[in-house]
């Protein structure tokens, strides 16, 4: 239970496709960026299985076929559940990441925009389609999405607190999955944005095949970029205190309350916003640097984007 299991190990015990997370206390969240992440603090997790890479379009598409569930980007939305929408927007769609050629000031919908007719199955709008990204990370998919999906698995979505253990790949206090450099040694080790976002970059902006890039220590790929992936916690602004005394420290928790969860910003809708974990392939050092295992985002529960995916964990000892 004291090393790290790799993907070939969990295959050898009947767990296709799973890594196994020894469980332990280690240091969740940091102080030295942004301060949802803050404070750090000790947590105690059990150890846990999780899958290797995120959930595949090819996976995705199979669980749909199996079950014919229909997912949240592929639905009209009701306009009781938004106050004030414009009807002409009240149409099935997702969000989609553009690359601009030029910026002027910070406003996002210059690189992102709401397109009719995005989905998993379209993942830009209108004729696109995953021809050649089958084993792509899926996006476009909302929370009640991935939580059928892992329950068909006979699964369930990480806790912030077991994602981040995961992420941490067995190493402590490292500021990435892989150590303390970036790109250590010119090598990338993971799918991030190369250049100046969103207007400059040295290779295209999108997914990329899953374990493209260097497993962690523990032989899970693509915890770092690529996608931003789904946990089932609440969203809270900050982390709960370190406990006083070593006898309280949190073990196996769940962090969040959903009714704190909220957006002030839109005190008529009431949709509850999940932790999503691990930045994308979006992430830059100029612009998000969300690329970190601590790192933190605040999603509702209800949107779906290009850059959004997630993977399941299952919690059976060996």
């Amino acid at each position: 239970m004291g090393r790290a299991m790799s993907a070939v190990d969990a295959y050898d015990t009947g767990f296709e496709g799973l890594a196994w997370v020894p469980g332990r206390t280690f240091t969740m969240g940091s102080n030295k960026h942004y301060p949802e992440e803050a404070p750090a603090h000790p947590v105690k997790v059990d150890g846990f299985w999780i899958d290797a890479t995120p959930v595949t379009n090819r996976q995705f598409a199979a669980f749909v076929k199996a079950t014919g569930h229909v997912t949240v980007a592929e639905k009209t939305p009701q306009a009781a559940d938004y106050p004030g929408a414009l009807p002409k927007m009240l149409r099935a769609g997702s969000l989609v990441f553009t690359q601009p050629k030029t910026v002027v000031g910070p406003d996002i919908t210059q690189w992102w925009s709401f397109k009719f007719g995005a989905d998993w199955r379209h993942p830009y709008g209108g004729r696109s389609d995953i021809r050649g990204k089958l084993d792509h990370p899926v996006v476009h998919v909302a929370y009640s999405d991935v939580l059928a999906y892992a329950r068909w698995a006979g699964k369930d979505l990480p806790t912030e607190a077991e994602w981040e253990l995961a992420a941490r790949g067995g190493l402590e206090d490292a500021e990435f999955a892989w150590g303390d450099d970036l790109i250590p040694n010119g090598k990338l080790m993971a799918n991030t944005w190369q250049g100046t976002f969103p207007t400059m970059s040295t290779k295209p902006a999108g997914t990329s095949p899953v374990g493209s890039f260097p497993a962690n220590g523990y032989g899970i790929h693509d915890m770092i970029g690529n996608v931003w992936e789904w946990t089932s916690d609440f969203w809270s602004t900050r982390h709960a205190e370190p406990a006083a005394k070593s006898c309280c420290i949190p073990h196996n928790p769940r962090g969040g309350e959903r009714e704190a969860s909220f957006d002030p910003r839109e005190p008529e809708i009431r949709i509850p916003r999940r932790v999503l974990k691990g930045g994308s392939h979006l992430c830059a050092p100029n612009y998000c640097r969300r690329y970190r295992p601590a790192a933190r985002h605040a999603e509702p529960e209800d949107t779906s984007t290009s850059h959004v995916g997630f993977r399941c964990v299952k919690r059976t000892e060996i």
